[in-house]
């Protein structure tokens, strides 16, 4: 199978291409008409496009959150439109969902926020592709050469790791390689519609701070409070305070099986 890929230097793709090994690569100043060209004799487009989210939102940053994401998706689908590509695999996010409960591909609506309104908008590009379409929402994704466990190496071998807040907060979370399993077990099961890609069993931040600060050998003793992220981050620390607990439904009922469905099993693996 060949595949193409947008966003093809970022954590997730790095892992992809070692999978699908046959690709070619949809650089962001590629316009339609080069896109098309590039998608001759491809079976799937893979769209990982996106400026990296946890940052501080600026004004003109949100901007280019936005337009990274949204105007990418649109002229990738106007391409694929015009072209032979079987199947087209948009990556979202569980920002899309509120915040404080529990859901699944069920819940139809949006989170009343800027993550909420830019999955929204990526989504609604990405359902324009009159080929079969899969929009596949990250969880955090957790892999030992990059995404947010990387982040998260250098405090708590440091010591300086800790619970965020009072630790309440739910973190969904995937390992990375069930995240490249999901991509063959979509386009082997030609299944379409939304995908919540996070591993079955979230955690608390407690319950994730404590798993990491064991597997590290750290203690993790220390509090960060929300504050902290705020002065870093701005708004942008929203998306490492809010919690989201987000569930797998639709892979589980057709028959996904997840390699990594308990955090210890996650970061024993990756960082053992």
């Amino acid at each position: 199978m060949k595949v193409a890929l947008s966003g093809a230097n970022g954590f997730v793709a790095s892992y992809l291409k070692k999978s699908f090994r046959d690709y070619v690569i949809i650089e962001r100043d590629d316009d339609e008409d080069e896109i098309l060209r590039k998608l001759e004799g491809v079976d799937a487009v893979f769209n990982l496009a996106g400026a990296p989210i946890i940052k501080r939102w600026s004004d003109s940053y949100k901007e280019l959150l936005l337009s990274s994401r949204v105007d990418t998706t649109r002229k990738i689908v106007n391409a694929i439109n015009r072209s032979e590509v079987k199947h087209f695999i948009s990556t979202s996010a569980i920002g899309a969902y509120p915040n404080d409960s529990a859901f699944d591909e069920s819940y139809e609506a949006y989170a009343d926020d800027f993550l909420g309104s830019l999955t929204s908008q990526w989504e609604s590009e990405a359902r324009k592709c009159s080929k079969p379409t899969t929009i596949v929402r990250f969880g955090v994704i957790l892999g030992s050469e990059g995404g947010a466990l990387a982040q998260m190496l250098t405090p708590f071998k440091l010591g300086l790791g800790g619970v965020i807040g009072n630790g309440k907060m739910m973190t969904s979370w995937i390992d990375i390689e069930d995240l490249v399993r999901i991509y063959e077990y979509i386009l082997e099961s030609k299944i379409t519609g939304i995908i919540n890609a996070t591993a079955p069993k979230p955690v608390t931040n407690y319950a994730f701070t404590k798993a990491l600060g064991k597997q590290l050998k750290r203690v993790t003793i220390l509090p960060l409070p929300e504050f902290v992220l705020k002065l870093l981050f701005g708004e942008g620390s929203t998306v490492l305070t809010a919690s989201k607990e987000v569930y797998p439904k639709r892979l589980l009922e057709s028959g996904f099986k997840f390699k990594y469905e308990e955090i210890d099993s996650s970061l024993s693996h990756l960082l053992g």
